[in-house]
């Protein structure tokens, strides 16, 4: 796992070593520019001499050997003894002879950590995926800050924050199939109930392309989907049922919000954009690339609209 928020992203990693081996700024002047220091700076131009781009991305900061981690036989030990008893690390320690801040890092680790996420009769830890596309859709909104011309502060350095002011945020629904994660996004002029709606409508289209009739939305509990007539309208002639998420409980829609993190990372912040528009203009691409092209460890290490063909045709991969 990498560092807690590191000083510098990938992408602010590659325009440091960029202004120092293409533009031939001083590393002292490149950072300052970035906010670290000397040291830190020689350190990425270190790796990337050696490695190239690969070097630049994080490290996972776990240690090549953990001699002092629990077999693996006591781990098993410990969740056998919790998915029979039902007990915690306090009444589970004495049983087991182990410390229970011991029991309670294997529980979570595990996904054991709480007895309401476990399933009655069998103690497994509950992860729900529907059979087939369109049983289930997650919807959720998304605003992304907007890139002035010429490029924000990722692109010019710290000291142009500024220009990126005051210029708004472009807004996303995005709508993701529970069953095959084939995901639909789009462009909306806000967060009102009527774009919510439109981009649902739109995805409805979308998905009876691929021969999908939607039957669930979920989403959270914003007035954009839970006060909208607009949104209401939408569902009923679709003949959906609205589902909501629990309070407080957003992992509920987590497919939704675990698409937005991979947008995020893959194609808001994949490289340095000079526009605003430069970046809206690869969205559509980067989409299609997710949906056809990008494999998902979830459904089998396959691309999403493989394994929404599969489902359709009976192919339950």
């Amino acid at each position: 796992m990498a560092k807690h928020r590191p000083r510098l992203n990938v992408f602010g990693r590659q325009l440091l070593v960029r202004r120092i081996e293409d533009q031939h700024w001083p590393v002292a002047l490149a950072a300052e520019a970035a906010g670290i220091s000397r040291a830190t700076a020689y350190k990425w131009l270190r790796r990337y001499r050696a490695e190239g781009d690969e070097g630049l991305l994080d490290r996972s900061s776990r240690p090549h050997r953990s001699p002092r981690r629990l077999a693996m036989e006591v781990e098993a030990a410990i969740i056998r003894t919790r998915v029979r008893r039902r007990y915690g690390p306090h009444r589970l320690a004495p049983l087991l002879g182990l410390p229970r801040s011991t029991i309670g890092k294997v529980l979570v680790r595990r996904g054991f950590g709480r007895l309401a996420d476990l399933d009655g009769p069998t103690g497994a830890p509950l992860r729900y995926e529907r059979e087939h596309p369109g049983e289930l859709l997650h919807q959720d909104h998304k605003k992304l800050g907007r890139i002035p011309p010429g490029g924000g502060h990722r692109m010019l350095g710290r000291g142009h924050a500024r220009r990126g002011r005051g210029i708004g945020y472009d807004h996303f629904e995005v709508v993701v199939d529970d069953a095959s994660r084939v995901a639909y996004v789009a462009h909306v002029p806000d967060e009102s109930g009527a774009s919510a709606a439109r981009a649902l409508a739109e995805a409805a289209v979308f998905f009876a392309e691929q021969g999908v009739r939607i039957e669930r939305v979920m989403t959270d509990n914003a007035r954009a989907y839970t006060g909208s007539r607009a949104y209401a309208d939408v569902l009923d002639g679709l003949g959906a049922r609205h589902l909501r998420t629990r309070p407080y409980r957003p992992q509920t829609n987590g497919k939704a919000e675990a698409f937005i993190k991979t947008m995020l990372r893959e194609w808001a912040y994949a490289r340095l954009y000079r526009s605003n528009h430069e970046r809206l203009r690869a969205l559509p691409r980067w989409v299609d690339f997710y949906n056809r092209q990008r494999t998902h460890t979830e459904i089998g290490s396959i691309a999403p609209m493989t394994a929404l063909v599969n489902k359709v045709r009976g192919k339950y991969n």
